[in-house]
């Protein structure tokens, strides 16, 4: 019998609870080790959480202006991991920024690199808070203090959460050193095997699992800190754990990379997977002599002898070595890992319509949204952008198809008369409403579903740009409609014999295939001032044109030349070019309205632009 899968994972939780309460019953050490653990984990959130809410909207604008040049993303990438302590958030960050076209690869690479270098770090704090020293007494005040500033405004509040966090993460330390303690013998990893290369390469696995489990390599050094510390391990043993770690820390961000991003966002992933393993096998290759070297600048040092302080050297000595070692090779990588990763090739509308009369195209999903991005507004918004961009080229494409034109026209110096002034003779008419659930539908949908999943608080530039994106995105939407109504007529009358309601269904049509070229020339204008004047003047002309339609259209039905009915249809249809015309229009109004950088890749403006 099958189990449901939310059964399976609800056993698997009540059969760890079970296992971990049982060896808590046995074990009032394991309790303490396992108690501290959770506290210090739960204290690093805290302060990851305070730091970024003190920082606001500057980390992001920071990375976007840090990418100029390799040294300048190293230098954020350092700088970042450093303060916030956490080189997991600003990994992801950087993918979010990626994935959103804020930033390029190469850029991207020079702060992951920077990354690894600022989580060497923390384990230099950590080894000098694990001395023999209580800091307990230090983490009371803290707590109030943190309590009471979350009463004092937001930023109080922030500095409040970052209090709580420095004050946990003492109390966490002095939990996980008593537990080592007091769970004696039991715990004691130094009389296991650690010389030889199974040896080694068994802890590094450990290291590797333990930060994989816990997802975070601060924890697991802290536990290897603190096992080194009450003589539970060996130097040689932690020194591998902290090699497996540094491997483990990656593999969180290449997951959520590989998972959740675009394809620019898991080149990242992987580059920052392929940064970490190489540098771990080298380290692994070159161990012995990294050892004695780092014994000996330890020893030049004056700490020759604690071995806390001796690990956190080791740790900045082989991640110092890596970013040595990718340094000279950033941009070959990035090269590599566009090859290795192409950009997925998106099915296209045969060119014919007829030659493939049965041809199923895929539904097109958003290939610009990440979950990666929701992590930052910028990053989310620039997102949009890509998708609207994404969303306006494949809304034209199908607009041309139910105007039974190729897309190809649009871009070309001026339109072939013959294909305005006849049918579809090369069979470039699919059915739009096909085309619209197969090619828009599930565009529109991934983006409306991205869009009510940020969470995050915005200011007025930002809620401004994201509504004038939705409003984009709406309008799209709405002008694909109305070319699907256009088209059941339209197509009709284009494969019918010459007549002269054909030859008003060829005016319509010529009529909007000019808008609709004339908007994506106003488009790559980009700007309020220099929009305003031709996009009147085009309002103008498509409401003398409205007016010489219908005036011709009625003197027709009163000679007879045309019947009610058909007059009827017409002046539907009318309506549909009109709609499709004002919902891109409407799509240029929320372009031109934009401005503030970088928020105007939000504005649309590309949708309708073409890329």
């Amino acid at each position: 019998m099958r189990v449901p899968a939310n059964n399976l994972r609800w056993i698997l939780a009540l059969a760890v609870a079970a296992a971990l309460g049982w060896s808590f019953w046995k074990s009032a050490g394991w309790l303490q080790l396992c108690a501290g653990l959770a506290v210090f984990l739960f204290g690093l959130q805290c302060l990851e959480e305070g730091l970024r809410q003190l920082a606001g909207g500057k980390l992001e604008q920071l990375l976007a202006r840090s990418t100029g040049t390799p040294l300048r993303g190293l230098a954020f990438g350092f700088t970042g991991a450093t303060v916030l302590q956490s080189s997991t958030l600003v990994s992801l960050l950087t993918i979010a920024f990626i994935s959103s076209g804020l930033i390029q690869l190469a850029g991207g690479i020079a702060v992951i690199l920077g990354t690894n270098l600022g989580a060497t770090t923390g384990i230099w704090l950590l080894a000098l808070a694990g001395q023999n020293v209580s800091l307990s007494p230090a983490a009371l005040p803290l707590l109030v203090f943190g309590m009471l500033a979350g009463v004092a405004g937001p930023r109080a509040k922030a500095a409040g959460r970052v209090a709580l966090g420095v004050a946990f993460i003492f109390l966490g330390i002095d939990q996980i050193r008593a537990g080592f303690e007091q769970a004696g013998g039991g715990m004691d990893l130094a009389a296991m095997e650690g010389t030889g290369v199974a040896g080694t390469l068994l802890f590094v696995l450990a290291g590797l699992a333990v930060t994989v489990v816990l997802q975070s390599s601060h924890a697991t050094l802290m536990l290897t800190l603190a096992a080194l510390a009450t003589g539970r391990l060996q130097l040689e043993q932690s020194l591998a754990i902290a090699i497996g770690s540094n491997v483990g820390s990656s593999v969180s961000t290449a997951f959520v990379g590989m998972l959740g991003g675009n394809r620019s966002g898991q080149r990242l992933a992987l580059a920052h997977a392929l940064f970490n393993v190489a540098t771990a096998l080298v380290a692994l290759v070159l161990l012995v002599p990294l050892t004695w070297l780092m014994k000996t600048l330890a020893g030049l040092a004056g700490f020759g002898d604690n071995a806390l302080l001796q690990l956190a050297l080791f740790h900045t000595m082989f991640n110092g070595g890596g970013v040595l070692l990718f340094w000279p090779f950033q941009r070959q990588l990035a090269a590599a890992l566009e090859r290795w990763l192409p950009e997925r090739v998106e099915q296209a509308v045969p060119a014919d319509a007829t030659a493939h009369p049965a041809a199923p195209l895929q539904r097109l999903r958003a290939v610009h949204l990440s979950e990666v991005a929701l992590g930052s507004v910028d990053a989310a918004t620039a997102a949009v952008a890509q998708e609207l961009r994404h969303l306006g080229r494949l809304s034209l494409d199908v607009i041309c198809q139910a105007l039974c034109l190729p897309a190809a026209q649009l871009d070309a110096d001026s339109p072939d008369p013959a294909l305005l002034a006849g049918g579809p003779a090369d069979g470039a008419c699919f059915d739009a409403d096909l085309l619209y659930q197969q090619r828009i539908k599930g565009v529109y949908a991934d983006l409306l579903a991205f869009t009510s999943r940020l969470t995050l608080p915005m200011d007025a530039a930002h809620r401004q740009a994201w509504a004038r994106s939705q409003a984009a995105a709406l309008q799209l939407v709405e002008a694909v409609k109305g070319a699907k109504h256009l088209q059941k007529n339209l197509g009709r009358h284009l494969h019918g014999p010459p007549s002269p309601v054909r030859e008003a269904y060829l005016a319509l049509r010529a009529q909007l295939f000019s808008q609709i070229r004339a908007l994506r020339a106003i488009a790559r204008e980009r700007g309020a001032g220099t929009a305003a004047a031709p996009l009147a003047a085009l309002d103008a002309e498509a409401a003398a044109f409205d007016a010489r339609f219908r005036e011709h259209l009625f003197e027709q039905v009163r000679t007879g030349v045309i019947d009610g009915l058909d007059a009827g249809s017409l002046l539907n249809d009318q309506g549909y070019t009109a709609r499709i015309y004002g919902s891109l229009r409407e799509v240029i109004d929320a372009a031109v309205a934009g401005g503030h950088e970088p928020l105007a890749r939000a504005s649309g403006t590309e949708a309708v632009a073409g890329s």
